[in-house]
């Protein structure tokens, strides 16, 4: 009876409409927050939901490509000024304050969907309070702004991170003006479930059908990310200075904006390269053909997208407990925590290939446990319209 109820319900979602405030433009989509914005507008759409998309401007143009997905599109410039810094909100929240866009949204009565704390400064205000909205929240921010602090070597950065972590913690009470939660990991979810009404999860939107893995050998290692994220940077440094300093194998880190540590780290380095300036394509051409993605992070907030990439486009993945930290993918990837692990982990899988079954196996893992983005929209519509 419940599962003919939840067809009904999709179904006769034709005619309706959401309003979604997004903290940046979603196109391209080439980083963690924009990718699963981008991919949710599409999947969003494709079960007939009607967008009405926000965007705030800061860096990024506005894209035809977003009116092909949308009903409409509205930018907003985001204030970067550092007069905000000393605001009371978070930096992140008060630079993205329009009364243009609070008029929008009392235009009607659709319900709202706002993309991260980021984009909560009206979440609260009194010309929307018989509105049904709901929250995607991507990391639990004030611990993402501490974790963010303590691998920022400028004094400068590292105050601005600490201070905002400060704000962010504070400025979450307002949450409680949402009438739903949709977390993007399990772990967020518990942190949220103990503070809030209707915590969801809603797993990460993502660019993958299905499990297109390549069977047998490739010829290197892979980490890949932003290597100008604090996080990033530290992953990759340990990779360089500690597991692939004394072996043979070849590792390949793909990134814009390597750090100039980064980069003397690995002149030294006969077995290990930097790439930048690549596309999404040849990001991925590379996850697809690499023997082995090895992804460590230091931060267990979230659910990293470039994990969920190289499961679906990948051969072995190889990680540190914080990156898989109750996001039940556990048992997809090989869980190495020190250096030690990892070099021995490294050396048994860059000569193991990846088998049939293996990918089979990955393929029903994924779609049993959530993770398309048709079960994701499904989830999302029911918070929305219920």
């Amino acid at each position: 009876m419940k599962k003919e109820f939840s067809k009904i319900f999709i179904k006769n979602t034709s005619k309706r409409h959401v309003h979604i405030v997004a903290f940046d433009i979603p196109v391209p989509p080439n980083y963690g927050g924009v990718i699963d914005i981008y991919y949710k507008l599409l999947a969003l759409k494709q079960e007939g939901i009607k967008i009405h998309l926000h965007c705030f401007q800061y860096g990024r143009h506005p894209s035809p490509e977003l009116n092909d997905i949308c009903e409409t599109v509205n930018y907003y410039k985001r204030y970067i000024s550092k007069k905000y810094l000393v605001k009371r909100r978070p930096y992140i929240v008060v630079t993205r304050a329009s009364e243009e866009l609070l008029e929008n949204l009392a235009f009607d009565n659709y319900p709202i969907l706002f993309e991260g704390l980021h984009t909560c400064y009206y979440l609260s205000h009194k010309r929307l309070k018989k509105r049904r909205k709901i929250v995607r929240t991507h990391n639990i921010e004030h611990e993402y702004y501490e974790n963010l602090a303590k691998v920022e070597k400028n004094i400068f950065k590292k105050y601005y991170f600490l201070n905002e972590a400060s704000k962010l913690r504070r400025y979450e009470s307002t949450l409680e003006h949402a009438n739903g939660i949709a977390c993007i990991s399990h772990h967020d979810k518990m942190y949220f479930y103990k503070k809030y009404k209707n915590v969801v999860t809603v797993n990460a939107f993502h660019p993958n059908n299905s499990v297109t893995s390549k069977t047998g050998l490739g010829k290197y290692a892979l980490y890949h990310g932003s290597l100008d994220v604090g996080e990033n940077n530290q992953a990759a440094l340990y990779l360089v200075n500690e597991v692939f300093n004394d072996i043979d194998i070849p590792l390949i880190i793909a990134g814009n904006k390597p750090s100039r540590e980064l980069q003397n780290a690995v002149e030294s380095k006969r077995n290990i390269e930097i790439r930048t300036k690549l596309s999404t394509d040849e990001i991925h051409f590379l996850i697809e053909n690499a023997q082995i993605n090895v992804l460590p992070t230091f931060q267990s907030t979230g659910i990293k997208l470039k994990l969920l990439t190289a499961l679906y486009k990948g051969r072995h993945c190889i990680v540190n407990t914080p990156m898989v930290y109750q996001t039940e993918l556990e048992s997809l990837c090989t869980i190495a925590d020190t250096p030690q692990e990892m070099k021995q982990k490294i050396a048994e899988l860059f000569v193991t290939p990846l088998t049939v079954s293996d990918i089979d196996k990955r393929q029903d893992w994924l779609a049993t446990k959530g993770f398309s983005n048709t079960h994701n929209a499904h989830q999302l519509i029911r918070m929305l319209f219920s």
